[in-house]
């Protein structure tokens, strides 16, 4: 007989509302820290900004793109050079990365797939390091290579590129107090 699993969405409402009061010394429910949006980030590196333009390079492009909308349930919007750099081989108004917002139902969604799935198959993966977060209490993480998103199909692993998630919480007063929320809600953060 298999453990059914709980989501983040009902940890936070078991854990963390009902016990608000005692471990964040908050007296109403709805001052109770929470998740309030996770911001995905991804820049193309310089594998894909070296390619001449091309076809080539838009086919690149859209696959990362498609990959990327996979794992986030969402479009992504652009993110373009601002002016040329001629050492980084970009041109004004060339895409050099993809970044994205999810809230709500698709934020728990992909926060429970990356508690549960992604972090069990990253390569030597001993935790998040108290580093991570922040004096205002964003998590930070890195992630070398996509493909360790099971959304992500095998044929991908051709093209590697890493993202870059950041987990932003709302009504948090500290950094300590950050580290005890993201621990009751499953986040692997090694020990201080």
């Amino acid at each position: 007989m298999s453990a059914k699993h709980i989501t983040i969405e009902e940890k936070h409402k078991k854990d963390i509302l009902d016990k608000s009061k005692e471990l964040f010394g908050v007296k109403n429910k709805m001052s109770a820290p929470k998740i309030s949006k996770v911001v995905v980030n991804a820049g193309l590196g310089r594998k894909l900004l070296s390619i001449e333009s091309g076809k080539s390079r838009e086919e690149l492009l859209n696959n990362f793109k498609s990959d990327l909308m996979l794992i986030t349930g969402q479009a992504l919007s652009e993110a373009k050079a601002k002016k040329s750099i001629a050492s980084f081989k970009s041109r004004e108004g060339m895409v050099i990365g993809l970044k994205g917002t999810i809230r709500g139902k698709r934020m728990n969604d992909f926060l429970d797939r990356l508690i549960n799935f992604v972090f069990p198959r990253v390569r030597d993966f001993r935790g998040l390091s108290l580093s991570n977060v922040d004096k205002n209490g964003n998590l930070n993480i890195g992630i070398k290579e996509m493909i360790v998103f099971p959304e992500v199909p095998p044929s991908s692993s051709k093209n590697v590129f890493g993202l870059q998630i950041t987990v932003v919480p709302e009504n948090i007063k500290n950094r300590e107090q950050a580290i005890e929320f993201y621990r009751i809600l499953g986040f692997p953060l090694k020990k201080g």
